[in-house]
């Protein structure tokens, strides 16, 4: 039985989906549920598993092919049935009749197991099923098989004549190493929609950027003093982002315009603190959200984030995961940011970015001493956010990273 593979029903705010890769090709066997292709949308990677086991007859859409919903992207043939039996047989028949009826069709007493569809094509050229290999499961020829071996056949006869020997190659010109080459390649839609929101946010927003620095001098010794505790009790490492989420949790609390988004001529203020998350994949920057980020504990912070890093990196977001969100931060220093100015990810009016800790000289208390310190910076809308408010939100980020008391006690 052939079952057809269709394009699964894309979300609501997904028109279309880009063919990425297959992972099978005609004549491989497939298993129920095993993943077939991968289709990406503007944010995700969807997967399209095989609805049922057997051999993967005819890919219907190369490479690179945009689809929508519904849209048919192969066939599969269904594991054939019981060999040597004969539909529509009834248990009157003779033996004389059933055999010739099977003598009759090719692979019926070969041993040579056929595809539905192989079984026709060969019927049709009346080829001996003995001559027949198969790539299958067990040496089960499917459709592809057959078609191969015709036209091989048709082509042994006659070997197409050599192609030419193509002319040397001129040597390169003095000082010069080897050829200057181009790639071109189109964009993958997820790197296309980054930088078209990206367009988007420059023109749309008047952005600015202000900067602060933070003394982690504090946040090391809590790390240090409760990591084994922590991570014992919590089966997570205690890192950095769950004391950045919570300290802008703060922040945001105090300047709610920071919390804020512009819809036409009204402004929005969300009274609840989605924190969208920044993390890196070979495809392209996505932002997968925190919600509720003031309801979760440090644990469930960083608990959040390390599933977030590892199933992006799988391309197994979700798009409701990347959906909405009223503040994101990013995190620069990881690949040795020292400083820079975070795009904010509209319709969001702002963005906090993180960057490299560097033990530098600073004055405590009237002395020199070295310490942990990093550069954060608060890119903003300024239609809706003044300088102050910007300048005051860092301030209240940098106390609570400081003074990490003031998150446990809210002042």
């Amino acid at each position: 039985m052939t079952i057809e593979v269709r394009v699964p029903q894309l979300p609501e705010s997904v028109a279309d989906a880009t063919l990425v890769t297959w992972h099978k090709k005609p004549g491989d066997t497939v298993s129920r549920d095993e993943n077939l292709v991968d289709l990406e949308t503007d944010k995700v990677v969807l997967e399209v598993p095989a609805p049922t086991a057997g051999v993967l007859a005819e890919i219907k859409l190369k490479d690179g092919t945009t689809v929508t919903s519904g849209q048919l992207l192969a066939l599969i043939e269904e594991s054939a049935a019981v060999p040597g039996a004969v539909p529509g047989a009834g248990t009157g028949a003779s033996a004389p009749a059933i055999t010739a009826a099977a003598a009759a069709t090719p692979g019926a007493d070969t041993g040579v197991k056929l595809s539905p569809a192989a079984k026709r094509v060969a019927e049709e050229n009346k080829l001996d099923p003995k001559a027949l290999a198969g790539a299958g499961r067990g040496g089960r020829v499917s459709k592809s098989d057959v078609v191969n071996f015709l036209a091989g056949k048709e082509t042994s006869f006659a070997a197409p004549p050599a192609p030419p020997a193509p002319p040397p190659a001129p040597p390169p010109a003095p000082g010069r190493r080897g050829g200057r080459v181009d790639q071109r390649v189109p964009m993958t839609r997820l790197r296309a929609r980054i930088a078209e929101r990206m367009v988007q946010a420059q023109a749309t927003q008047a952005l600015l950027t202000s900067f602060n620095e933070v003394d982690l001098h504090a946040v090391n010794e809590l790390r240090s003093r409760y990591k084994d505790s922590f991570e014992k009790q919590h089966g997570i490492k205690l890192g950095f982002m769950s004391f950045f989420t919570k300290a802008c949790v703060e922040a945001l609390r105090k300047f709610p315009a920071v919390n804020a988004s512009v819809e036409g001529n009204d402004i929005v203020y969300h009274e609840y603190f989605d924190v969208g998350v920044a993390v890196s994949t070979d495809r392209g920057l996505i932002v997968p959200v925190l919600r509720d980020a003031d309801q979760l504990t440090f644990a469930d912070i960083e608990k959040s984030i390390g599933n977030f890093a590892a199933r992006a990196r799988a391309g197994s977001i979700t798009m409701e995961e990347m959906t909405g969100g009223t503040f994101t931060i990013t995190n620069g220093g990881v690949f040795g940011s020292l400083l820079s100015t975070p795009i904010v990810n509209a319709p969001q009016s702002a963005i906090l970015g993180m960057h490299k800790i560097q033990e530098r000289p600073v004055a405590v208390d009237g002395q020199v001493v070295i310490r942990p310190m990093m550069y954060i910076a608060l890119t903003y809308d300024h239609r809706i956010i003044d300088g102050r408010e910007a300048v005051q939100f860092l301030v209240t980020v940098k106390q609570c990273l400081e003074d990490p008391a003031r998150m446990v006690l809210g002042v």
